[in-house]
């Protein structure tokens, strides 16, 4: 082989090369859930899936299974798309729909809770797959009850807190924000929408103000899920992070029952049986879409230029024998 085509052969090489990693380098989904004040489904998870220690998580992990606090960064919907009161029922707002988080929806005065008070706040969302986007946090009005289903009505009409692409340190997204006065328990929901995609991630906080005026006794004080433990829970979860990381589609508008109007989220696990969510290939360390600022054309831009070298490659050398055997005779 002359030298040449050793080189030829090399750039198609790198060319094909180029092929398969564009096609490895779809968009990360984001993930996460809200530490401060905790999330439901955070603290589920923390108290351990296996023997949750409070009543409310026993009775959300008999009902939506263990998998589902497995999978505890990931109650989304993967087209919200800014349209979360329009497609998110009443009644539905914890589990944003998906029926795999049904347990989260349950009306219980004991949910483990994160003491709270009116003022400045510095507020935590581990983002366990950090993207850009927006956050909006919505406290329940005075008379909230929450031995009643959760309905958008009882939350405040506009956000306490909205901002964008906040900072990360260590990990969690932390913002400030200033809290309303409140008194006795109350819940906060916070909406984490994407600015790269239609996805959004939802989250119920529990918190109390003063004494709890809910909980029949002391209820159980919700703590976070430590690194240590986000870890070791890792290898059970059927998360992924590509695409919308299998989250359930728009369910149907508030005005009726989506389980009813759209059914089980395709690629979700709607059962105790556990099973895992048919998401895609696993995500790809260093392909983060906040710090490379690509989008989901970057893996089409990529295939295509590489495609292109080759055929230039190719054609370069079909070019090059002819004129190679021409000159010869």
């Amino acid at each position: 082989m002359t030298i040449r085509h050793k080189a030829a052969a090399c750039t198609v090489a790198g060319a094909a090369s180029l092929v398969l990693a564009a096609l490895s380098s779809v968009p990360a989904a984001a993930h996460g859930s809200m530490t401060d004040p905790v999330s439901r489904v955070s603290a589920c998870y923390a108290e351990g899936v296996e023997s949750p220690q409070s009543a409310a998580c026993k009775a959300a992990v008999a009902a939506s299974g263990k998998q589902a606090f497995y999978d505890w960064n990931a109650v989304n919907i993967a087209n919200a798309a800014g349209k979360s009161k329009q497609i998110i029922p009443d009644g539905k707002l914890c589990s944003a729909a998906n029926e795999k988080y049904r347990g989260l929806d349950l009306p219980r005065a004991d949910w483990p809770s994160t003491k709270m008070s009116a003022g400045g706040h510095t507020f935590h969302y581990k983002g366990t797959a950090p993207h850009k986007g927006s956050f909006a946090l919505y406290i329940t009005k005075d008379a909230y009850d929450p031995t009643k289903p959760l309905k958008w009505s009882d939350l405040e009409a506009k956000p306490f807190v909205e901002v964008a692409d906040p900072k990360m340190e260590n990990g969690d997204y932390v913002f400030q924000g200033d809290v309303p006065a409140r008194s006795g328990r109350h819940l906060i929901y916070s909406i984490w929408q994407r600015s790269d995609s239609p996805e959004a991630f939802y989250t119920c906080s529990d918190v109390v103000f003063g004494k709890d005026s809910g909980a029949r006794g002391a209820a159980r004080k919700a703590t976070a899920p430590t690194d240590e433990e986000i870890a070791a829970g890792a290898g059970k979860s059927s998360v992924t992070h590509q695409g919308h990381g299998g989250g359930a589609p728009a369910p149907a508008d508030r005005g009726g029952d989506a389980r009813k109007t759209a059914g089980a989220a395709p690629g979700t696990a709607t059962d105790g049986a556990n099973a895992p969510q048919a998401n895609s290939a696993a995500e790809k360390p260093g392909i983060e879409l906040a710090e490379t600022g690509g989008d989901s054309t970057t893996p089409v831009i990529a295939i295509a230029g590489a495609a292109a070298l080759a055929v230039g490659v190719t054609t370069a050398l079909v070019f090059g024998r002819r004129r190679s055997a021409a000159g010869s005779r």
